[in-house]
């Protein structure tokens, strides 16, 4: 249960997971989605007032901070886009998936 996990900072200096190796961690990430090569992990979120989705960035910025691991969110009414990927690698790391599976937490799946 990768939401039980605590994000461990990257440094850089390794390689990102391999196709497959995102592939096996995808399911503890329910509905997240692989893009760009399979080196980014998305997700579109629904709300039925701006003011949810807000609220919804908020506590996302908030787990950002408490595990310093920061996605790329876009977000408007109706809607947020969540994108996770670690940047110091150019692609995903394990830290990724903890982000996906936290958030869906948040979310309520």
């Amino acid at each position: 249960m990768l939401n039980k996990k605590t994000c461990i900072p990257c440094q850089g200096g390794i390689p990102p997971l391999s196709i497959e190796e995102a592939n096996k961690l995808l399911p503890s990430a329910e509905k997240w989605k692989l893009i760009e090569n399979s080196t980014k992990l998305q997700r579109n979120f629904a709300f039925n007032k701006f003011t949810d989705a807000l609220e919804f960035v908020n506590r996302v910025g908030e787990l950002a901070e408490s595990e310093g691991h920061h996605p790329d969110i876009t977000f408007g009414w109706g809607y947020c886009s969540i994108i996770f990927y670690t940047h110091k690698i150019n692609g995903l790391h394990e830290n990724d998936f903890i982000m996906a599976a936290k958030t869906n937490d948040l979310y309520g799946t």
